[in-house]
């Protein structure tokens, strides 16, 4: 199983109207109901400019399926948009 943490800075002001698009546009719901996905779910970061993904997949094969996804591929246009820096750490993890 592996666990992607996943902390978006965002464009000054920009934060909320990212997410409403990740949300008016499913892609947390299409992400989580790919083969694979454990968990997949958007959170406030602490700075008023921040929005955290914590991502937990199945394994290797079930992470690139997901980022050959169509709606993969939109949230990258999305981050083109209101992003400023993307922070991904990947850890190898299993259920205890």
């Amino acid at each position: 199983m592996f666990v992607l943490l996943v902390k978006y800075k965002c464009k000054t002001g920009c934060r909320d109207a990212f997410f409403d698009a990740i949300r008016n546009d499913h892609i947390d719901e299409k992400s989580r109901s790919e083969e694979g996905c454990i968990r997949y779910e958007y959170s406030l970061g602490i700075a008023d400019d921040e929005l955290i993904l914590t991502e937990v997949w199945q394994d290797e094969k079930a992470i690139e399926s997901h980022k050959n996804s169509e709606h993969f591929a939109k949230l990258g246009d999305l981050k083109t948009e209101y992003v400023e820096n993307t922070e991904i750490m990947k850890f190898k993890a299993e259920q205890v």
